[in-house]
């Protein structure tokens, strides 16, 4: 047997292979900083720079928009020219609107930029997820996929522990150097690292299917990913308002666990890979995670307001579980959609997620202010209830 017989996955060393996950994951978390990271800027801008909060707001959800209406483009470049071009191109755009964004202090020019560096980001999403199912078989794909999924919690996590801090006591400038040097180093690395998985030749995109329009296993897995990423955003949004203002807490106190949840969150993300592939299954899983969500979520609705030490408890487990499925999916759309389809297939996955995301802080929010947070998680509650049923297990292949 030679070595373009063996199968993709076995033509790199197994070094080159994690090798390429930690850039893939590197180049994820740094978009997650430079997307997520100026919302840490919000105290600064209103306090220190004079800006409203709703300007403030609309500096700190720039990148947000961007990210939004980029993804099912650069899914499609990802699908027409590769995932290393789709890195380098895309991390080089938002680095550059990082840089300029370090070098502008009016409002509309520093959204504008982050603006860019938002729709660089977006193509992180697509293209570091086909580099795990390119270079990793299938019994080994939904723990590298869980992996690289951890790369959110991470980036959150360095965004919440090193721009708000930055920024108070250097300026907003150079807290934006932060996500900006995080790009540039994962663009170096992606450079170094990353190789395009093999996949067929390209005359023979013409003639792959659009899986779409085989069965709705494509769909169901959106819907399913839309309902659950509803409890995920209440839970993440209003956890630490929640602990100071009705449990009584300290903000210093709430914000260290709302640091652990991350964490959780990334335990959680990778366990549920590495369970799809014990069981052989991505669908199976994805269902348990809807229903031990939908439980999590109505217990913490009734012990919100009369057992306060257990419903901390639930709402780190709830912050856990409800991103557990974020790779299950992930990789159930790439592995069917296939190598000339996945790329727009993971940014249509992303769109809709980040479509309703976006939404859930001010409907959640009504809904706190009209019935309180109890009552505001059980409803929640119903939600992954719905999803369970709609899980494809039966599609699977």
């Amino acid at each position: 047997m030679t070595a373009t017989d063996l199968p993709v996955h076995e033509r790199i060393t197994t070094a080159r292979r994690w090798g390429m996950l930690a850039a893939g994951t590197g180049a994820q978390a740094s978009s997650s900083v430079m997307v997520h990271g100026p919302a840490f800027l919000i105290p600064v801008l209103h306090t220190e720079a004079g800006l409203p909060l709703a300007q403030a707001g609309l500096v700190a959800s720039a990148p947000l928009a961007g990210i939004m209406v980029a993804l099912l483009a650069w899914g499609a470049v990802v699908d027409r020219r590769g995932e290393r071009f789709a890195l380098l191109s895309g991390l080089g755009l938002a680095a550059a609107g990082g840089l300029v964004a370090t070098q502008t202090t009016g409002l509309v020019p520093l959204a504008g930029a982050l603006f860019v560096a938002g729709v660089g980001g977006a193509a992180t999403n697509s293209a570091s997820g086909r580099v795990v199912v390119g270079w990793f078989p299938p019994e080994r794909r939904g723990l590298a996929m869980g992996i690289r999924q951890t790369a959110q919690p991470l980036g959150v996590g360095l965004a919440a522990a090193t721009m708000a801090v930055v920024a108070q006591r250097y300026g907003v400038a150079a807290a934006l150097w932060i996500p900006t040097a995080a790009t540039l180093v994962a663009l170096v690395v992606v450079a170094l690292v990353v190789l395009d998985p093999p996949r067929p030749p390209a005359a023979e995109r013409a003639d792959a299917p659009n899986p779409y329009r085989a069965d709705r296993y494509l769909a169901r897995i959106h819907g399913v990913s839309v309902l659950l990423v509803v409890p995920q955003f209440v839970v993440w949004t209003f956890a630490l308002t929640w602990m100071v203002t009705d449990l009584g807490w300290s903000v210093g106190a709430a914000g260290g666990v709302v640091a652990g949840t991350q964490v959780a969150g990334a335990v959680a993300r990778v366990g549920a890979g590495w369970l799809s592939d014990v069981v052989g299954s991505r669908m199976r899983p994805l269902r348990w995670v809807a229903v031990v969500a939908a439980l999590t979520m109505g217990l913490l609705g009734v012990t919100a307001e009369w057992v306060p030490g257990v419903a901390v408890a639930l709402m780190v487990l709830a912050s856990a579980v409800t991103v557990a499925d974020n790779g299950l999916a992930f990789t159930a759309v790439a592995e069917r959609a296939g190598p000339f389809w996945s790329g727009r297939a993971l940014g249509m996955q992303n769109t809709a997620q980040n479509l309703v995301a976006s939404a859930v802080p001010p409907a959640a929010g009504l809904a706190v202010t009209a019935w309180g947070y109890p009552a505001t998680y059980a409803l929640v509650a119903l939600l992954p209830l719905l999803a369970a049923p709609l899980v494809p297990v039966r599609g699977e292949r």
